[in-house]
């Protein structure tokens, strides 16, 4: 079993012993291998590792989109295991914001109306001031009318950020948020990531192959084969010292988690050592 722990207050997710595990019998596949990890409230966690590792059904076992095999999620304090679909489905909707590669919008509603539909599937009505507010956090209130055709990709990334956070989730769960995206519009969506966490201790957990998307998060964890073999984690002035605010362009100043280092970790990895 794979464990990285840390002693904190609250954890926004935990895993515990965590396995998934395709198929049966000689044919079956363990992307999984008893993973424990805690990743504590308003943190910015990126996952990273060679393909086929592990980092994508991690994500999604975490956030509920898939039934482990084996092992425990909780998010803010609920067991996801006992519950039946859908109270599953509520807990998704109330306690966790998802953000893709793909931006996944609504080609016919506006930026606000993508924004608001989560809340609406909810079964709330949600306040137009609510909406803006949300839009103007990731810099778009200007663009509140604008459909995603009208939008550039950066944009659109920023319109499913808002989306995924209107709820006031417990975890954000990002999955490649910026694999789509030129190099500025991935400079201004990692920003935007990092602002939350900073200014509103939101609690990021990112899915990235790219050591400079993962250079804006706290630590990186490193899988492979299923399983956690390493860490990085920034030292302690980087995590209360000053970050950059969106569009500067840059993870901490004086943050050792530099592209380089992570690069070097993960050749590393994918050599065999």
């Amino acid at each position: 079993m794979t464990t990285i722990l840390h002693e904190t207050t609250a954890d926004a997710v935990r895993l515990a012993d965590l396995r998934r595990v395709y198929g049966t019998g000689p044919q079956a596949v363990t992307a999984l291998d008893g993973v424990t990890v805690d990743f504590p409230a308003g943190t910015f966690t990126a996952v990273m590792g060679p393909s086929g590792s592990g980092k994508s059904t991690l994500l999604h076992c975490a956030a509920g989109l898939d039934r482990p095999t084996g092992g425990t999620v909780t998010i803010a304090g609920t067991d996801l295991g006992p519950l039946g679909e859908r109270a599953l489905t509520v807990l998704r909707r109330q306690r966790i914001g998802f953000v893709f590669q793909s931006f996944n919008l609504v080609a016919a509603l506006t930026a606000e109306q993508n924004v608001g539909l989560p809340l609406k599937l909810a079964g709330r009505r949600p306040a137009r001031a609510d909406l803006v507010r949300a839009l103007d956090e990731v810099g778009l209130a200007d663009r509140a009318g604008h459909r995603p055709g009208e939008l550039s990709g950066g944009q659109q990334q920023r319109v499913a950020i808002a989306r995924a956070l209107v709820t006031r989730p417990a975890v954000l769960f990002a999955d490649e948020p910026t694999g789509a995206l030129d190099t500025r519009a991935s400079r201004d969506v990692l920003a935007l990531l990092r602002g939350i966490v900073d200014r509103h201790g939101q609690t990021v957990i990112m899915v990235t192959h790219d050591p400079v998307a993962a250079a804006y998060a706290d630590r990186v964890l490193f899988l492979a084969d299923g399983r956690l073999v390493d860490e990085m984690t920034a030292p302690a002035p980087a995590l209360t010292g000053a970050r950059p605010g969106p569009g500067a362009g840059g993870p901490a100043t004086g943050s050792r988690l530099g592209p380089e280092a992570i690069a070097a970790r993960m050749a590393h990895l994918e050599a065999g050592a």
